[in-house]
């Protein structure tokens, strides 16, 4: 299993939708996700910054930000378009982060 850790970008002013919508994630994206070997998934907001810090378990070749080609991923992104800093094809703007430290 390995562990990833991404960031992404809240736009302002969005951080109780950006709560909202992920507290009623659709059953099928979350079945999508574990089926392809992410579980541990913890998004984190920082209040300073409007950074999104993201942390994954995954198993597997991917991770959550690798379904892109899936046809409930993508109409995730175009749903989280509006909140969030995105590329031309809607997708989170995503900045993998190396580990450098871990404890067990």
């Amino acid at each position: 299993m390995k562990r990833e850790a991404f960031k992404m970008y809240l736009k302002p002013g969005y951080e109780a939708e950006y709560e909202k919508r992920h507290a009623a994630i659709w059953p099928e994206l979350k079945a999508l996700l574990s089926k392809n070997g992410v579980s541990d998934y913890s998004i984190y907001w920082d209040r300073e910054t409007n950074i999104l810090f993201a942390f994954q378990k995954t198993e597997g070749e991917g991770g959550s930000q690798d379904l892109g080609t899936t046809e409930i991923v993508q109409k995730w992104w175009d749903y989280m378009a509006d909140i969030m800093e995105v590329n031309p094809d809607n997708s989170p703007v995503s900045i993998p982060l190396p580990e450098v430290f871990h404890m067990d």
